[in-house]
């Protein structure tokens, strides 16, 4: 195991953050995992499962079955760890700017483009490496002009040649669920099964180009641009998981999710061992264009009468929202069959705050679909 310590640029006088990026495995095989945790700073569950994985990993390393170099950041915002009002956390967004942590990274299909077009041939594997090396290439000549930039750029030349990435998030209150490109789903389906993944969440592009969509995006739409006669593969799965609710931080649990990672690893011959055998897809995935946000439509109490994880129908009730001056009652019922798989852990909501979520089969929202 290697530790690298990763600099940021760009900070107030007097003051330096680092990314730490720990090491395992061969560096010298052509096959790379990437695994970062809490991106959005107060979302924990991942830094647990970080833990127990480089544990784990430590092992795998020790008895010589690692067959890929697996790279984990168990902190990948320390900007936003170092954030807090009041005693709360603010790790979601940088105050300075207002901007989401996972959000805004670079588009990379242009500069990578034009680095390929002359080499570019007709064997897949060779243009993947090709991609490879002009992704990184197109990462180090990202500007830093500020510190929230040089953490983007910090993660994107960790990740950005890796087969594999995983970025580790949780939602308020939440069962488990990820999102993930369509094109990506045959072969992300597999962890989905491994992780019990209640939802999966599908999109070609859900707006504001989040992390795993700034790691993937680039094979699809050069695939797309060069066509049959000059093959490139869909050379990075990449996946946000959503590690249930931010309250899910236990031993246990973190231990299983790591074995779930490892399992997955294993199935795509990146780790030696059996293949687990495959538990059943929970629920199907659906498209993130049929999942429903609810939002309250006036201020109060919320009162939930659904659990997350609950399978529901069109017009059931799943809150109200309650005035207790006036003594009014605002129930809010899903408009669409589905999955409720998340919902806000804040039971007091001002007009127009997000509540709950409904995965459902059929598209309902156009446009960015991605939350703030």
């Amino acid at each position: 195991m290697q530790t690298r310590h990763h600099p940021l640029s760009g900070a107030s006088l007097l003051t330096r953050r680092e990314i730490v990026s720990f090491h395992y495995g061969p560096q010298d095989s052509g096959r790379k995992v990437y695994v970062q945790a809490s991106l959005h700073a107060d979302e924990l569950p991942g830094m647990l499962v970080a833990h127990h994985l480089r544990l784990r990993l430590a092992q795998l390393e020790s008895e010589g079955r690692l067959r890929a170099e697996v790279v984990v950041v168990p902190v990948a915002n320390p900007i936003g760890l170092g954030q807090s009002l009041l005693r709360m956390p603010i790790g979601r967004f940088e105050l300075g700017s207002g901007e989401n942590f996972n959000r805004h990274y670079p588009a990379l299909f242009e500069p990578v483009r034009a680095r390929i077009d002359a080499t570019l041939g007709a064997d897949p594997a060779a243009n993947a490496r090709l991609v490879r090396e002009a992704l990184r290439d197109a990462v180090r000549a990202l500007p830093e002009i500020h510190e929230l930039m040089s953490q983007r750029k910090t993660l994107m030349a960790l990740a950005c040649d890796a087969e594999v990435v995983l970025d580790l998030h949780c939602d308020s209150e939440a069962v488990a669920h990820l999102y993930t490109a369509t094109p990506l789903w045959p072969e992300v389906e597999p962890l989905a099964r491994c992780l019990g993944a209640q939802a999966s969440l599908l999109a070609l592009e859900s707006g504001d180009n989040p992390f795993d969509e700034a790691c993937s995006q680039t094979w699809w739409q050069l695939a797309a641009h060069f066509g049959t006669q000059r093959p490139v593969p869909l050379g990075c799965l990449s996946v946000t998981v959503e590690l249930r609710g931010e309250s899910s931080v236990t031993h246990p649990q973190a231990a299983a999710d790591a074995a779930a990672l490892l399992d997955f690893l294993t199935l795509r011959g990146l780790v030696d061992g059996p293949a687990p055998a495959l538990p059943p897809l929970p629920f199907p995935a659906t498209p993130l264009s049929g999942t429903e946000v609810v939002s309250a439509p006036a201020s109060g109490v919320v009162a939930y009468h659904r659990e997350p994880g609950d399978v529901v129908r069109a017009g059931d009730l799943i809150a109200d929202v309650i005035d207790p001056i006036s003594g009014e009652v605002h129930p809010l019922h899903t408009r669409v069959d589905g999955l409720f798989f998340a919902r806000d852990r804040v039971r007091y909501a001002v007009a127009g705050r997000p509540l709950f979520k409904v995965a459902g089969a059929t598209p309902v929202r156009s446009g960015k679909l991605s939350s703030d």
